[in-house]
């Protein structure tokens, strides 16, 4: 456990914790955070984990930049979701891309677990666009990614992380339920309109 893997989990931390109140500072803190995860994973061969990281320092520009936008226009960003057809395109998408670069990164890199660690980072990068179009299911695509990620993390001894990503899976859970809470209340005033 290093100082910066402390402040990284700290910062992912409040970046979640300011997600499910949906405060748009939330994507500060996952900017900061993303940034030294970078180093991190790149550190410890969790290659796919370390440019997903690349990729989240976008999405982190991106959320903000959505949340801010649909603000403008009635004070908090809508909660919407998807069909089941929308989430098996994903899945399916998610599986292939998983199986096409876990096999690259087994025949051509020092990858650790290079099947799984490519899962987890497709499916967050679905997820994390999930969250910054605010679709209620992105909780529980992030139940089950951080759950297989809490694995990676604590074989390559990244202890802090995987305590943070157990925080991850109790908070998602949380979530899931508050964001449900508030489109059922939306969907109830749209139909008042």
């Amino acid at each position: 456990m290093s100082g910066l893997e402390v402040v990284a989990v700290i910062l992912a931390l409040a970046y979640l914790l300011l997600a499910v109140k949906e405060r748009i500072e939330c994507w500060y803190a996952a900017l900061a955070s993303t940034a030294i995860y970078i180093f991190l994973f790149w550190d410890v061969n969790l290659l796919m984990e370390s440019a997903l990281q690349l990729y989240y320092l976008v999405m982190a520009v991106y959320g903000w930049w959505q949340w801010r936008n649909l603000q403008q226009h009635n004070n908090q960003a809508p909660i919407a979701t998807w069909s089941l057809g929308q989430h098996t395109v994903v899945i399916g998408l998610v599986l292939i891309l998983t199986w096409i670069s876990g096999y690259l990164l087994s025949a051509n890199t020092a990858a650790a677990w290079p099947y799984i660690d490519s899962f987890t980072t497709w499916s967050a990068v679905v997820t994390t666009y999930m969250v910054a179009r605010k679709v209620l299911e992105n909780w529980l695509y992030w139940i089950v990614i951080d759950s297989v990620s809490i694995f990676l993390y604590i074989d390559k001894g990244l202890y802090l992380t995987a305590m943070l990503f157990v925080l991850y899976v109790i908070i998602a859970i949380g979530g899931f339920f508050q964001w449900l809470s508030r489109y059922q209340q939306q969907s109830l005033r749209q139909v008042h309109v």
